[in-house]
């Protein structure tokens, strides 16, 4: 029996949580270690755990690996969340790649400064809904299967819902007109290993709160 995967980060979302997301969507159990201090990331850094003396880095096979693009990848194939063939794979990395960047621009939003707070939140209205949005809708329309590729649970379905219940947490109503994604997400939210994840008690981190920042900018910098 292999060991569990063991995370290593602070208690909150950031560059882990999708790579949480992965493993819980492929029913894989977790531990984590929490760096709490400036300390506890120079120790990791000192005793050679970070290759590129950053993290996240999750110990898995016998690695401790960084990079969480890699990382995904790595758990992505591992548990069968990569579609079947080259191009799926490419489909998938594709939609990937794109919800990468509008999670991205959801997840900065909380270290923005007060005077750029406004700016920030009406670019990632703009772009999730004039740019990202329409197009996981029109995929969904001309594909016309319950998932984004193939007609399997990828990565690519398991980052998009992510990345929609962030959206909707940022602006409730950001779905209103995208029918085909409000449907997919109550799809995909009650896949069993899905639908574990979002209850209440799972490892699945709240939104970042103004309060906590100051103590995450203390790890880091």
């Amino acid at each position: 029996m292999s060991e569990k995967p063991k995370l290593h980060y602070f208690n909150g979302r950031g560059r882990m949580e999708t790579i949480r997301w992965l493993l819980a969507a492929a029913g894989v159990e977790f531990e984590e270690c929490f760096l709490e201090t400036k300390d506890d990331l120079t120790k990791l850094q000192k005793d050679g755990s970070l290759l590129f003396q950053q993290v996240p880095m999750v110990e898995i096979d016998g690695m401790k690996m960084v990079q969480s693009r890699a990382i995904g990848n790595y758990i992505a194939t591992k548990y069968n969340l990569y579609g079947k063939d080259l191009k799926e794979r490419a489909l998938i990395d594709m939609y990937v790649e794109a919800v990468i960047d509008l999670n991205e621009l959801l997840m900065m939003h909380t270290f923005q400064p007060a005077d750029k707070k406004e700016q920030h939140f009406a670019t990632i209205v703009d772009k999730a809904t004039n740019r990202y949005f329409p197009a996981y809708e029109k995929v969904l329309k001309d594909h016309g299967q319950d998932f984004l590729v193939g007609n399997q649970f990828s990565r690519a379905d398991v980052q998009l819902l992510e990345t929609l219940l962030m959206a909707e947490e940022c602006k409730p109503d950001i779905l209103a007109k995208f029918p085909l994604l409000q449907s997919f997400k109550a799809r995909i939210s009650n896949i069993p290993t899905i639908k574990k994840f979002l209850q209440p008690g799972s490892q699945r981190k709240p939104p970042l709160q103004e309060k906590d920042v100051p103590k995450v900018m203390k790890i880091f910098h």
